[in-house]
């Protein structure tokens, strides 16, 4: 994974901060440029009697710029990367962003939660639900709070992995962001025993985990002098296997479920709950055929 555009989609709420957090860590650390975006709800454009829809357009405009000039005050103090700060029309505001990061060739897209979350998680909303669906580049979402509370810089990246070809493209593609930013890689594995699989005797859990961590280790092989980790986290759900790690100065990243459309972020079950039960930012990719054959195998458990 190349980044050397940074797109980040900016409200004007704290939320807003969230995001910008992020995307100013992500882009000092891979020497991207910077381009910040508000994508406001368009004016109506069809002509009527009179002055007023000239008036609305005028004033929507001017309000949009007020917002922008808001995130512009925010970064006064980031002097080292190279920021532009664009605005945009559109109906949805993630459909909006989808189109500019086609537009502007970014290569990541990264948001703040939606309102109404609790601090240090990921709340999904409408915008992030459209970038999770239809983005063709990466998206990274920060939790609430993050803005005030973030890291001076990201120090590992961890791919939540799985044996399958999607999971194995990502820690390619980790991997080579890993070695960009200078910073360890970790392969972590989810193994949630609930329901039926709570019903398991010690033997046949202990042969699970067995499998999964052999996985692990040979996903994490190849990857040159880069530090690479694994581990595997237990838990009755995905919030308490999460729990179990070290989550302090890690971003994380997803595979798009292998159901989706290719060249598009597209979220399943598993990696919906990742996403709201991390205490750190997550990334999802969108997903590419595989560049090399990987490890393929029978899928394990995430």
């Amino acid at each position: 994974m190349k980044i050397e555009h940074v797109l980040a989609g900016f409200v004007p709420e704290s939320r807003g901060k969230d995001g910008l957090a992020l995307a100013v860590l992500l882009a000092r650390q891979t020497g991207a440029r910077l381009t910040v975006a508000y994508v406001h709800t368009p004016a109506w454009t069809t002509p009527g009697p009179g002055r007023i829809d000239a008036e609305w357009r005028a004033y929507v405009t001017a309000e949009a710029a007020r917002t922008l000039e808001q995130a512009r005050l925010l970064l006064a103090d980031v002097r080292d990367l190279p920021i532009d700060y664009v605005l945009d029309g559109n109906r949805g505001s993630g459909r909006g962003l989808v189109q500019l990061a086609g537009r502007t060739r970014a290569d990541v897209v990264v948001i703040g939660p939606a309102p109404g979350g609790v601090r240090g998680r990921i709340r999904l909303g409408s915008t992030a639900d459209q970038l999770l669906h239809a983005s063709p580049v990466p998206v990274a979402l920060a939790p609430r709070g993050y803005g005030g509370e973030h890291p001076p810089e990201i120090r590992r990246l961890t791919v939540a992995y799985r044996r399958d070809p999607a999971s194995d493209q990502a820690v390619l593609e980790a991997a080579t962001l890993a070695a960009r930013m200078g910073v360890p890689l970790r392969l972590i594995t989810l193994v949630v025993h609930s329901g039926q699989q709570a019903r398991m005797d010690e033997e046949t859990l202990n042969r699970l985990r067995e499998t999964v961590t052999a996985d692990l280790r040979a996903a994490a092989r190849g990857h040159g002098r880069l530090e690479v980790a694994v581990e595997v986290l237990e838990g009755r759900n995905v919030a308490t296997a999460l729990g179990g790690t070290d989550c302090e100065g890690v971003m994380l990243i997803c595979a798009s479920s292998e159901t989706g459309p290719l060249r598009r972020v597209f979220v399943g079950d598993i990696s919906s709950k990742i996403i709201r039960s991390a205490s750190c930012p997550v990334m999802m990719l969108p997903r590419n055929p595989p560049k090399k054959p990987g490890i393929i195998g029978k899928q394990g458990k995430l």
